[in-house]
């Protein structure tokens, strides 16, 4: 890595493969890239099923899946301080530096991050979501962010729509947060080799059917373009509770011919998916980036979006058609975007996705946080106490109660299970060998 600092990170979410979704990609498209720059990365997620235990994936990417099940959501239940212990041994076990927690509902990331703080470790946030202020749960989440961003490092966003938002929700100082974009592995969507023909103009939606992906609106949508252009023709991949709205929208109009529902779509199917199609439609009510908007213009779709978060900041305004998430706003953006089908290029719009969006950037940018994040001074307990007092009169009061059994408990932990009693692992690195193949490197590096 030449004068670069070796980072070892442990990434913490709730959500990660064998899980779908932006934040499980994000997660290991990152710690792909920051293994091939050198760093060590070690990721840490619940069980899922009878996946539990140490494993290994592509590149030597070391995954703990702790044996907690999932309790809602796919979260693992809150605890404060169940998770203690194996964080400990993970951290220690695997030498690590820093901790790097994704995602604001995950309450194993919460958890890690506080635990981190306790052991003096260096900690970093990223936030993946958009919140409101007004509704009951996004005031007791904005409470929760509070708690544990008072004593964040740094913090990440994956927009600037983001940053404004994680700023007003946890009173985190704006130079604290950096704007490190999702990327999208262009080499793993490529448009079609043959573009459908556009005698007959497919869109294409890829999502989760959940309110917050805008499915009710697609359930006013769809019926009102197929009307309009008797062309068209819609094929629907994901699944979820508004699935039953869906199906019953095109029974009620008939629809069954022109509207193909496949379910739930593997990751690694998306492209197939895409390709078939002209058009992307999302209906998402808040977002904030969006990762399925770049796979689909990787693919070479032009997308139809709604205007919201941080959506506008995605894609240059040639590829992309933004509308207001109301149903007669979108029905005349496809409309649109129809008209504009002829001047769009699939390789034209590959070719520039390429430059615009590339993992690797990301790992790098994200590794400048981390050498901020480790150049900050050390703080001891009272002035971390501090912070958590100005969180509010009985909140803060709260937290400090919080965090001071949290340091008692790791102490009790230290006189029972001493540092130096909890085996280090040796660090391995995987190299390829065109003679022997995949070879494991064993580096017994001490620090």
């Amino acid at each position: 890595m030449g004068d670069q600092k070796r980072h070892r990170i442990l990434m913490v979410s709730d959500f990660f493969y064998p899980n779908f979704g932006g934040v499980e990609s994000h997660i290991y498209c990152l710690s792909q890239c920051l293994l091939k720059l050198g760093h060590k990365v070690v990721v840490m997620t619940h069980a899922y099923g009878n996946r539990s235990g140490v494993r290994y994936l592509t590149g030597g990417l070391k995954v703990y899946y702790v044996p907690w099940k999932p309790f809602l959501m796919q979260n693992t239940l809150p605890t404060f301080y169940g998770t203690l212990p194996i964080v400990r041994t993970i951290l220690i076990r695997e030498k690590i530096t820093l901790v790097h927690g994704h995602q604001a509902f995950s309450t194993l990331c919460h958890e890690a991050l506080m635990h981190g703080r306790t052991m003096g470790y260096k900690v970093v946030f990223t936030d993946h979501s958009l919140y409101g202020f007004a509704d009951v749960g996004s005031i007791h989440m904005n409470k929760v962010l509070q708690f544990t961003l008072a004593d964040v490092t740094e913090a990440i966003c994956v927009s600037h729509t983001s940053k404004e938002n994680t700023v007003l929700r946890s009173g985190l100082p704006p130079e604290k947060v950096f704007v490190v974009p999702n990327a999208v592995d262009t080499a793993m969507f490529k448009p079609a080799l043959n573009r459908p023909s556009t005698n007959e103009i497919i869109i294409v939606v890829v999502s989760r059917l959940v309110y917050r992906k805008g499915a009710d609106l697609l359930v006013e949508v769809i019926p009102e373009v197929c009307r309009i252009f008797p062309n068209v023709r819609f094929i629907i991949g994901g699944d979820g509770p508004k699935r039953v709205r869906l199906e019953e929208m095109r029974e009620k109009h008939g629809l069954q011919d022109r509207v193909e529902m496949l379910g739930a779509v593997p990751h690694a199917h998306v492209r197939s998916v895409l390709i078939s199609g002209h058009i992307f439609l999302n209906s998402s009510l808040t977002e904030a980036f969006c990762i399925a908007i770049l796979e689909a213009a990787s693919c070479g779709l032009l997308t139809v979006s709604t205007r919201v978060g941080g959506v506008p900041e995605v894609l240059p305004d040639d590829m992309v058609v933004l509308a207001e998430p109301d149903p007669g706003d979108m029905v005349q953006a496809i409309k649109k975007a129809i008209t504009m089908l002829p001047t769009v290029d699939p390789q034209e719009m590959h070719n520039r996705m390429k430059k615009l969006y590339d993992w690797h950037d990301v790992a790098k940018r994200t590794a400048i946080v981390y050498d901020h994040a480790l150049s900050s001074s050390d703080q001891n307990l009272l002035e971390r106490l501090s912070r958590y007092l100005s969180c509010g009169s009985w909140a803060g009061k709260l937290f400090c109660l919080v965090m001071l059994i949290d340091f008692l408990l790791w102490y009790f932990l230290k006189l029972w299970q001493p540092d130096e009693n909890i085996e280090v692992v040796s660090d391995f690195n995987l190299t390829c060998n065109q003679d022997q193949g995949l070879m494991f490197d064993i580096d017994d590096e001490k620090t």
